[in-house]
């Protein structure tokens, strides 16, 4: 049987239990630059454990959001922060592990834009590279982040994301699997499109698709519980945010509610992705920066029409009731905290909007 199935037959439900853990644990935390990095590492000092961070020695030029060293010792207060190449397997034993005795390695890493050569290089390469490096560490636990969107792997980074889930699985290190839904910061990409009166654009009808939005702190306090939770341990792990699924079309009525527009939506159809899709991948034959502006679309149309749900293999369908839940921040609460003027996040280089 598949590692990936068999480990997915265990999860009727996300655990519950949030005890502070017996035993403080030395953790290396991967990717705690990111929004889901950070929100990670304070939950994980909030349970008593101490974290060695590793990040990038140098702002990504194309991240002008990059902090400098300066910036994250501060920001990072309470964890340690090392300075090296999350890619370069040299570097990640001597800059990272030095040789030193870990009992965890949790990743919230992930490739910036989900291109192939980015997808494998580091959702897949990297991550390998870490795995070699914290067995030699004497790490008895690995938390990952991936994604739901894998249960149906039709890109390149998603079949990345796999690739490694199943060599974790199968490398004889403890594992806890984290495959969260959409995020907020990935529903916020229309708030001042609103705002400004514009129509809030929805894919087909706005129904065909569902999720269950989770915060970057929810998740960020579950990944942490899996760091110590039995429960969580050899496992795969779906996981969403509270409440009930929400559609696009219920986020834009919402959303026009929140900023006191009237309901405006514009239905754009299906279609019109698969022809951008289709232009982009003739002329990527030949330029090499349109083949990767085809994966990009490729992953618009799919977050566009592909619920991030628990997907039921026997009935072919998105299950939400099926889709644990955990946390209490709700979509609801942050379009209304965008409303009244909060920054909006982050949403990385394959937003659909």
């Amino acid at each position: 049987m598949d590692p990936i199935a068999a480990a997915d037959a265990t999860n009727v439900m996300a655990p519950q239990a949030d005890a502070l853990p017996a035993r403080r644990q030395r953790v290396m935390l991967l990717g705690a630059t990111g929004t889901i990095g950070q929100a990670t590492l304070q939950a994980l000092l909030a349970r008593g454990h101490e974290v060695v961070c590793l990040v990038r020695p140098h702002p990504n030029a194309q991240a002008a959001a990059d902090p400098g060293p300066a910036a994250l010792a501060e920001r990072f207060q309470g964890a340690e922060v090392r300075f090296g190449a999350v890619t370069d397997p040299v570097s990640l034993a001597r800059d990272g592990f030095r040789g030193e005795r870990f009992d965890v390695l949790v990743s919230c890493l992930a490739s910036r834009t989900g291109t192939p050569r980015d997808a494998w290089a580091v959702d897949h390469q990297a991550h390998l590279h870490a795995l070699a490096a914290a067995q030699q560490a004497g790490v008895r636990h690995m938390v990952l982040l991936s994604a739901i969107c894998v249960q149906k792997p039709l890109l390149a980074f998603q079949h990345a994301k796999l690739a490694f889930e199943r060599a974790l699985i199968g490398s004889g290190l403890g594992y806890s699997i984290v495959r969260p839904t959409a995020f907020f910061k990935s529903l916020s990409g229309q708030v001042e499109r609103v705002r400004r009166g514009r129509p809030f654009l929805v894919f087909g009808h706005g129904r065909l698709t569902a999720c269950l939005p989770i915060s970057d702190a929810d998740l960020g306090a579950f990944i942490a519980r899996c760091v110590d939770d039995p429960a969580c341990h050899q496992r795969v792990l779906p996981i969403g945010g509270p409440g009930p699924a929400i559609t696009p079309l219920a986020q834009a009525e919402r959303l026009c509610a929140l900023l006191g527009q009237p309901l405006r939506v514009r239905h754009v159809p299906v279609g019109l992705l698969d022809a951008i899709v289709a232009v982009l991948a003739v002329l990527g034959r030949w330029f090499p920066r349109l083949a990767d502006k085809a994966e990009l679309a490729r992953i618009g149309r799919y977050y566009a029409t592909e619920s991030m749900l628990v997907w039921d293999p026997e009935t072919g369908r998105y299950d939400a009731d099926a889709t644990p839940r955990t946390g209490q921040d709700t979509l609801w609460d942050h379009y209304a905290a965008l409303a009244r003027g909060a920054t909006p996040p982050d949403r990385g280089d394959h937003a659909v909007f």
